[in-house]
């Protein structure tokens, strides 16, 4: 919804990932936070509580449109991710959300710290009413007092995010368990669930697998991916931890679970400290070494005759890991058995008969960027709104259909954000979509490109862009900009303060135009419409970085034929 009348429920890829989700598991929980809000929703101003009636109507309105076009029944509702709660927001929202015929609907607050939301709630009755979850993010394994005394659910909301090495998968073993074993958090949800985005923008390989080549269709499934299956293969959202859980006498967790129904899942880790430290927050320090476990189960438990045994095994020492690997049944004897424990392991004992480690063919091996690079986007009715291999940063890049060109420009790219949104990281002014290798240093961009707004339009194509995401505002590169009043600019960053050359071009609005840009060593030139308009440009830094087209402002634009050759 980028305007206020803009009903759109197909754009991105989260309505299709939802759905494939729930055809693996029709149980998994479904659950939106906002990490920015449509600019219109503030009013123009960067703050989505001044008009919380209009916040909440657009959220609601989410919920509803995901049941109406998808058939998918959200379960949850943040309120914004890492930023400031607002308890009148919250409160308009339960409301907004009853009215619309969605009670079954949760509320989640406040996606950040524990403070000051559980304080919060323990002061206003209301409020409390309105939330069912206190949602914490890296909260280290632990909580704190008015959290525990709001009898709330506890939920680790945002966790992980960390590099998908070994230790990042000890990392997850660990407070997939301690959450609970330290905090009685009965949620953990890692960010992210793929690295499927250039590994050169912030958090790279930050997710539970690695795919990030669709070039190439390389993937990999990192560790996390096993540890994650320790416990969701055996256990399923309803689950109940039992009271019984703990360290063990040298170091390490276990957790029990149970469906109420006869069935148990007790998961267990003994990972290093050096072995799983997480990006945040620092990890105190603690020993592990391997040991032998008791365990005793007790009451209904203790007919259990025989559990099922996976494991996962890190083995740093040899760098040969084994992980999710099923072992022979233990058998109990009178609701008793012993494990022999090494360090850095993961093991999963289990009534579950089901769990099975699912195998895949091996992916194609990796390989960078194509260095000559086209699409005309050329799509009549694409799978997703957005193009292949290009990232947007900042501003939204969609597959458009030009009725009104009978020519040569009917399927088009289009940035169609126009008014700043109320934004969770700090966007650049511009908006920006990078695409490529960012290794690339010596390389031609050309791109067709069409402004749709008179005297202020501007677009841009570029080469060299060193930086994305929450660093965007920052970006350098070679930038070659048309305007609509007749001028071009050739800058080394982003926000254009650093001009390497400037002049009169000739382009206007509701135009086509061909921009072309060549970066060589330390020198650029630009084309327009296939005839030199500048050359011999001076550009020390960046040596390399990824090529990008975007616009001036948030305004409409069209971009078609774009293409890179890189050597």
């Amino acid at each position: 919804m980028h305007y206020e009348n803009d009903a759109n429920f197909f754009r991105g890829y989260e309505w299709w990932l939802m759905k494939e989700a729930k055809k693996r598991n029709s149980n998994i929980t479904l659950i939106g936070l906002p990490w920015a809000f449509p600019g219109w929703v503030g009013n123009g101003k960067n703050w989505p509580y001044d008009f919380p009636d209009i916040t909440a109507s657009y959220v609601v309105s989410w919920v509803l449109g995901a049941k109406q076009y998808h058939d998918l029944d959200i379960d949850y509702v943040g309120i914004w991710n890492e930023r400031n709660f607002d308890s009148k927001y919250i409160k308009l929202l339960r409301y907004t959300l009853d009215k619309s015929g969605l009670e079954r609907v949760r509320i989640i607050a406040s996606d950040n710290l524990w403070e000051p939301i559980a304080l919060f709630l323990l002061l206003d009755q209301e409020l409390s009413r309105a939330v069912d979850v206190i949602g914490a993010h890296y909260p280290g394994t632990t909580t704190v007092m008015e959290a525990l005394k709001s009898q709330k659910k506890l939920w680790s909301s945002e966790d992980y995010s960390t590099f998908n090495n070994e230790v990042g998968g000890g990392c997850w073993a660990r407070i997939l368990n301690q959450n609970y074993v330290n905090g009685l958090m009965t949620s953990t949800i890692a960010w992210n669930l793929v690295a499927s985005y250039y590994e050169k923008l912030p958090f790279g390989r930050d997710g539970l697998m690695t795919a990030e080549e669709p070039w190439s269709g390389s993937y990999v499934v990192e560790s996390p991916i096993w540890i994650t299956a320790h416990t969701t293969q055996f256990s399923q959202p309803g689950w109940t931890y039992l009271q019984t859980v703990g360290h063990l006498a040298q170091g390490g967790s276990y957790v029990a679970l149970t469906d109420r129904k006869g069935n148990l899942t007790v998961v267990i880790e003994t990972m290093t400290h050096d072995h799983s430290v997480c990006v945040r927050p620092p990890l105190p320090p603690y020993n592990v070494t391997s040991q032998n476990a008791t365990f005793q189960l007790k009451g209904s438990f203790t007919s259990i005759k025989e559990l099922n045994v996976w494991r996962s095994r890190f083995d740093f020492k040899t760098s040969k890991p084994s992980f999710f690997e099923k072992l022979t049944p233990l058998k109990l004897l009178d609701g008793s058995f012993t494990l022999s424990l090494g360090e850095d392991e993961v093991y999963t004992l289990t009534t579950i008969a089901t769990g099975q480690k699912g195998s895949y063919p091996d992916p194609p091996p990796s390989a960078p960027f194509p260095n000559v690079y086209k699409d005309d986007f050329n799509v009549a009715t694409p799978p997703f709104s957005e193009a292949p291999d290009f990232a947007d940063q900042t501003g939204v890049f969609e597959y458009y259909t030009n009725l009104t060109d009978p020519g040569d420009h009917v399927f088009t790219l289009r940035q169609v954000v126009t008014q700043r949104p109320i934004t969770w990281a700090t966007d650049a002014d511009q908006t920006i979509t990078v695409i490529g290798n960012y290794q690339w240093e010596n390389l031609t961009v050309t791109c067709d490109v069409f402004m749709e707004k008179v005297q202020t339009g501007g677009v841009f194509i570029a080469a060299r862009v060193d930086q994305g995401g929450q660093s965007v505002r920052g970006a350098k590169g070679v930038f070659f900009w048309v305007f609509a009043d007749g001028t071009y600019k050739v800058t080394n960053d982003i926000a254009g303060q650093t001009v390497l050359a400037e002049g009169q071009s000739g382009t206007r609005a509701y135009g086509w135009h061909t921009l072309s840009l060549t970066v060589k060593g330390q020198f650029a030139s630009g084309k327009l419409n296939g005839f030199p308009l500048w050359k011999n440009a001076v550009v020390l830094t960046p040596q390399n970085g990824w090529a990008a087209v975007g616009t001036h402002s948030f305004q409409l634009a069209q971009f078609d034929n774009f293409a890179v050759e890189a050597q």
